[in-house]
């Protein structure tokens, strides 16, 4: 199965006051498509964890650019794209089911709801060392010119940002405790609770008013349980593309906000980042 497929209406659990699909469940959907995906391709969790190795989620681009409403019947659907240096790539999108025209083997660009790109590294769990992707990504499907976002990853396997440390000297850090509920099964804060984190850390208004939202994440560290972290929040100023810019099909235009995130844990005098984000919202 070269592209996975699940098909579920949103769930009142998956809307905001917007009555409309939020990021951290966009998250959700994208982490099960991802697991469930890696299980029918031999590579999921039990396989690997045989050969003391494990996946883990480095980096996430995700741009919605309409919100499904309540009750509304989606399609979510995941691909390996290959890999690059120590990254395997994996895109995503998410359609109305009743509306996935074009190619039945890739993307369509013209009527997907939520486009993503994801980089996972390959872990040996013994070293806590990542390991060359290839010995994984190897036995999967490349999906050659299939890219849920071409006009920013134009060969079609580059890993999504890396982003660069910002100024948070100003802002007032946000304490956060890593509680049972945060925690998975690999026994560290799930990908998708930074998202809820992060969710948190902004007005209400800002995310519930968006019509369209881009967020890129790198998760530098693990979070344990009964650890706490600080987080930081500060806006930045929203790049202006031009309508020529293959960007533009990727960022909410025009852009109404854009803040950096970062949660940092704080070890005697060092403090120590655990995540970069930074979100965009029109």
């Amino acid at each position: 199965m070269d592209i996975y497929r699940d098909t579920t209406a949103v769930q009142f659990a998956n809307i905001d006051k917007s009555d409309t699909l939020t990021l951290a469940s966009t998250f959700e959907l994208f982490q099960e498509a991802a697991i469930n995906h890696a299980e029918d391709l031999g590579v999921g969790r039990g396989a690997l964890q045989q050969n003391g190795i494990v996946w883990i989620l480095s980096r996430l681009s995700v741009f919605i650019s309409c919100r499904p409403a309540f009750k509304k019947t989606i399609t979510t659907r995941s691909w390996p794209r290959g890999s690059s240096k120590l990254f395997a790539i994996r895109d995503y999108d998410i359609h109305y089911a009743d509306d996935i025209s074009g190619r039945e083997d890739g993307p369509s660009l013209d009527s997907a709801l939520v486009r993503g790109r994801s980089a996972w590294l390959v872990l040996d769990m013994e070293k806590r060392k990542p390991l060359r992707p290839q010995i994984v990504s190897e036995k999967l499907p490349l999906n050659e010119g299939i890219n849920a976002l071409p006009g920013e990853y134009a060969a079609g396997n580059e890993p999504p940002p890396s982003l660069t440390a910002r100024d948070f000297s100003m802002a007032e850090p946000i304490l956060r405790k890593a509680c049972y509920s945060d925690i998975d099964y690999n026994g560290h804060v799930n990908n998708t609770r930074y998202i809820q984190w992060i969710q948190d850390l902004l007005e209400p208004e800002i995310l519930t008013s968006a019509e369209q939202i881009r967020l890129d994440i790198n998760y530098l560290a693990e979070v344990l349980y009964g650890e706490t972290i600080s987080l930081f929040v500060v806006p930045v100023e929203a790049e202006t593309m031009a309508d020529e810019n293959p960007l533009r099909l990727q960022n909410p235009c025009p852009c109404k906000g854009a803040f950096a995130i970062e949660g940092r844990r704080v070890q005697e005098a060092l403090s120590i980042p655990v995540f970069r984000a930074e979100l965009r919202t029109g």
